[in-house]
């Protein structure tokens, strides 16, 4: 049964910057109420506005998603300030750049902790609540990374992974009980998006990592939540880009295991020299804390697109290859 998005409360993580606070900003346009969470409580009051003045109702609470206490405490607030959780967003991510030995294990647990366990943290938060509604929906905002592998975010890709076991997992466990059987468990799955996120990366190599082209605007992911919610669907990816990586992956996976290290080595990183340092993962940017990164709109754009095509169509012709030696 569709949902009305104007009649909804909604949690969303992660709602200091990008895809969430993008989110944020379209569900307030549509009416809906809005209880927003990220580390950054300045941050978020700014979200807020911005909501109000959207025409929506919104909530700030500061929250850290590695922290289960303060997500069950996010969902308590939710219930009582608005009276009930229609759709609960995981969308709190960082990310590492790095040679896995070069990665300290810190910041690989870290990785893990706020994507894996955040969405596992909301999951437990938000579930009584759907299971006493007998309704809901979760929506976790997961990667292409989930679904296909790649050399140097191995900490990235490790818990995006995790998100996409856990979801399936899940949503097979809601189809055991008659109080869950209107609760939908979703995963949207963009591509490389413009967001700060990439701004905000812990990195420990020798060049600062950047947006890797092709590159969709938050706008695209935002209209897949979107219809998640008022046509709750098991998989959305973001976009054609997002598609042919994972046919690759899992047509021709000798052929992407040959390609993508080259590929991620030319396409992930900026000439520009950087010291190593773990970013936001430990604590907030709140500079950084925006919408759009402003990846789109860098002068090498055109060059970086020419990259990546000329690495499709190698990825293709080795793909032919590969195809007539069978």
């Amino acid at each position: 049964m569709p949902r009305k998005i104007s009649e909804s409360v909604v949690v969303l993580t992660g709602a200091s910057s990008g895809i969430a606070r993008a989110a944020a900003l379209a569900l307030a346009e549509r009416g809906a109420r809005v209880v927003l969470a990220a580390r950054s409580e300045e941050s978020l009051r700014a979200v807020v506005v911005e909501c109000e003045r959207a025409g929506g109702r919104a909530l700030a609470v500061p929250t850290d998603v590695t922290d289960q206490d303060a997500v069950n405490a996010l969902a308590e607030r939710a219930v009582e300030t608005f009276g009930r959780i229609d759709v609960w967003i995981n969308c709190a991510a960082v990310i590492a750049f790095g040679e896995f030995e070069k990665t300290p294990a810190e910041v690989y647990r870290r990785v893990i902790e706020t994507n894996l366990f955040g969405t596992i943290h909301g999951a437990r938060a938000v579930l009584p609540h759907f299971r006493r509604q007998r309704s809901g929906v979760l929506i976790n905002v997961d990667s292409v990374w989930g679904s296909v592998s790649s050399p140097y975010v191995t900490p990235y890709v490790t818990s995006k992974f995790g998100v996409r076991a856990f979801s399936e997992s899940l949503r097979e466990a809601m189809r055991l009980e008659p109080e869950t059987r209107d609760v939908h468990v979703c995963m949207v799955l963009p591509q490389s998006v413009d967001t700060p996120i990439f701004q905000h990366a812990a990195t420990y190599t020798e060049r600062r990592p950047k947006a890797i082209p092709p590159i969709v605007g938050p706008g695209r992911v935002v209209r897949s939540i979107l219809r998640s919610i008022e046509h709750p669907r098991r998989q959305r990816t973001v976009a054609t880009a997002g598609h042919f990586l994972e046919f690759v992956h899992a047509a021709l996976p000798s052929v992407f295991n040959r390609a993508v290290p080259k590929a991620m080595n030319l396409a992930a990183f900026s000439r520009e020299r950087v010291i190593s340092g773990p970013g936001n993962l430990f604590e907030p940017m709140p500079e950084w804390n925006r919408v759009q990164g402003g990846w789109r709109r860098t002068p090498v754009r055109i060059a970086l697109g020419a990259g990546a095509a000329t690495a499709a169509v190698g990825a293709a012709l080795a793909a032919a290859r590969s195809i007539r030696r069978c």
